[in-house]
């Protein structure tokens, strides 16, 4: 199954994110079919799309390949404060 999955890091308290760095995330997660959000806050984060099984297993590949991006963009990790995941029946479901 299909799912979408959104993960938000924190940065750090003092930290706010630049345009250019979310623009890093951005391209970093366009593998992933994924958008990232972030500019001007002291959080970054995207949204995922991944094929998975279960919920699970969906998570824990959107929370991998995050991280991936996170390191290519060149991003400071932080700990992941929000993750929230949604399969393409669940959305069409809610739709109805």
């Amino acid at each position: 199954m299909r799912c979408s999955v959104g993960l938000v890091a924190e940065a750090g308290e003092e930290r706010v994110m630049s345009r250019e760095e979310i623009l890093e995330l951005a391209d970093a997660v366009a593998t992933s079919s994924g958008i990232a959000t972030g500019i001007g806050t002291n959080r970054y984060g995207a949204q995922l799309v991944v094929v998975a099984e279960t919920r699970e297993e969906a998570i824990r590949a959107a929370t991998t390949a995050f991280e991936a991006a996170v390191a290519r963009a060149g991003l400071p990790p932080g700990p992941i404060v929000r993750l929230e995941a949604i399969s393409e029946e669940e959305d069409q479901a809610g739709d109805g």
